[in-house]
């Protein structure tokens, strides 16, 4: 990894890939550091969360960053699977602002749970709520 500064790592990543606004890498950013507070010991040497860890955190960042207009910042960031999560992640690894532990994949970000329903239900009135959850079990 080369110590190169997060907006330097940015540019560099949205000049290949322009696919995502500068927001979504600070978003990422700030869901990694609060995914690793969540599920390791800030006393570890090794901070590496999963890619699923990962989206866990985000979810959460998210929804109380942004609530109920969650949905619409992530939709005007490119952000709308878990998927995007991942190659945001990837593109800060190939510039050398992130590293990666041997096993790590893309892959890892794939699954997890549904953006639209993640990100909006909540926000829903609780028998409107009820019945999205009836129906996705």
């Amino acid at each position: 990894m080369t110590s190169i500064t997060f907006g330097e790592a940015v540019r560099r990543s949205i000049q290949k890939d322009p696919r995502y606004h500068p927001a979504a890498y600070e978003l990422v950013r700030d869901a990694l550091h609060l995914a690793a507070k969540r599920f390791r010991d800030e006393n570890a040497e090794d901070q590496h969360v999963t890619g699923q860890e990962l989206l866990a955190g985000f979810r959460d960042h998210v929804l109380a960053e942004y609530g109920p207009m969650s949905t619409i910042v992530l939709d005007l960031w490119g952000l709308q699977r878990g998927e995007d999560v991942g190659i945001i992640v990837y593109n800060l690894i190939e510039c050398g602002y992130f590293g990666k532990n041997d096993g790590d994949s893309l892959e890892d970000f794939s699954g997890g749970y549904d953006f639209a329903h993640a990100f909006s239900t909540p926000f829903l009135p609780a028998s409107q709520r009820e019945s999205r959850e009836r129906k996705s079990s």
